[in-house]
């Protein structure tokens, strides 16, 4: 085995630029270049300058239309099956919305929106519903 082949244990630090004569990247430019603004501190990722017609941000499709700053979040599904494991008399509420589909045993009290056949069935197991929307 050579010295040349020896595998590398350690990883030097990237050099930070502009912190002072003593850092060994500092002083004048502090290997930046001269003027620009790329020699200046920061620059956001996504700027491009003043040019405005051809930038990537005006070649991004907007989103249009009314709802365009409304959340998009749709409520969880779960079906009465699902339910079937909680104990009895436990409140059900949170994002969701109850479909029909398997059984339910047990009283529940329902504080999201529920489907006409699992209001149905929920109701025949002896619970009730509360915040049907």
């Amino acid at each position: 085995m050579r010295i040349n082949e020896l595998p590398r244990i350690i990883t030097r630090p990237k050099k930070r630029v502009g912190r002072g004569i003593g850092s060994g990247k500092g002083g004048h430019t502090s290997s930046r270049g001269n003027k620009g603004q790329k020699a200046r501190e920061d620059v956001p990722l996504l700027y491009e300058g003043t040019k405005t017609k051809k930038s990537l941000v005006k070649r991004i499709p907007l989103l249009r239309g009314k709802g365009k700053l409304k959340p998009n979040e749709k409520p969880v599904i779960l079906h009465l099956g699902d339910l079937a494991g909680l104990p009895a008399k436990s409140v059900v509420t949170g994002d969701y919305k109850i479909l029909d589909g398997g059984e339910v045993n047990k009283a529940l009290i329902i504080k999201v929106p529920v489907s006409k056949s699992a209001a149905k069935k929920i109701i025949k197991a002896g619970g009730k519903i509360e915040g049907n929307e």
